[in-house]
């Protein structure tokens, strides 16, 4: 079995918890409030500038120029996929740029963005491989899991949305990340810590979406 296999199985209690969250479960059967998605895509605009940085700071500390040349594809593909996607949507919504830009991360958000930071910058290139894994890897499963609730989907917003992860371009994305942490001279108890905190944070970056989470003070 391959690394990200095993560390994806080693993670099975937590992405099991992800892929049924109530959130990603109504935003795909089209029953979600709409106050939350646009909490949660004003959040995640945040968080997708952060991680084109950390994917920036990946490509300065790979191993030889072929690495990087792989981290900065990936940097690309957020900005032009996922990042241009979201500019669609905030649009739909009747949303700026400006409104994305001013949004203040909530905790969840920031504690996410932080520890993605100081992985790239205080760990190797594998390592840092191996936290950014769940992001993408767990946005294809949910996407293939609840697929078939698309086709009764009601809201078209809802549907543009999600069939981002069902294209053969994010899969890609995913395989890269994969094969990243398959190929590392890293053992799976090395790069687990990582992948296990990660996973937890996707987790709750939805919960934090659907509570619509506020500072306390």
């Amino acid at each position: 079995m391959s690394k990200s296999l095993i560390l994806r199985e080693k993670a099975k209690i937590i992405w099991d918890r992800i892929l049924d969250h109530p959130f990603v479960v109504e935003l795909y059967a089209g029953k979600l409030p709409i106050s939350k998605f646009k909490y949660y895509i004003l959040q995640d605009y945040n968080y997708l500038v952060t991680m084109v940085k950390v994917l920036s700071i990946v490509a300065a500390k790979a191993p030889n120029i072929m690495q990087s040349k792989k981290a900065l594809h990936l940097a690309y593909m957020t900005v032009t996929g996922e990042m241009e996607n979201y500019e669609r949507l905030l649009k739909e919504m009747n949303l700026t740029i400006d409104d994305a830009i001013s949004t203040i991360p909530n905790p969840t958000n920031v504690a996410y963005m932080n520890f993605l930071l100081s992985t790239s910058f205080l760990h190797d290139y594998w390592i840092s491989m191996s936290a950014l894994l769940p992001c993408f890897w767990t946005y294809l499963e949910i996407a293939e899991k609840h697929r078939e609730k698309l086709e009764s989907n009601q809201s078209i917003l809802y549907r543009k949305w999600a069939l981002t992860y069902l294209s053969r371009e994010y899969r890609e994305v995913v395989e890269i990340f994969r094969d990243e942490v398959d190929s590392s001279n890293l053992t799976v108890e090395q790069m687990w810590p990582y992948f296990e905190l990660a996973s937890k944070y996707e987790y709750m970056f939805w919960s934090s979406a659907y509570s619509e989470e506020k500072w306390l003070i």
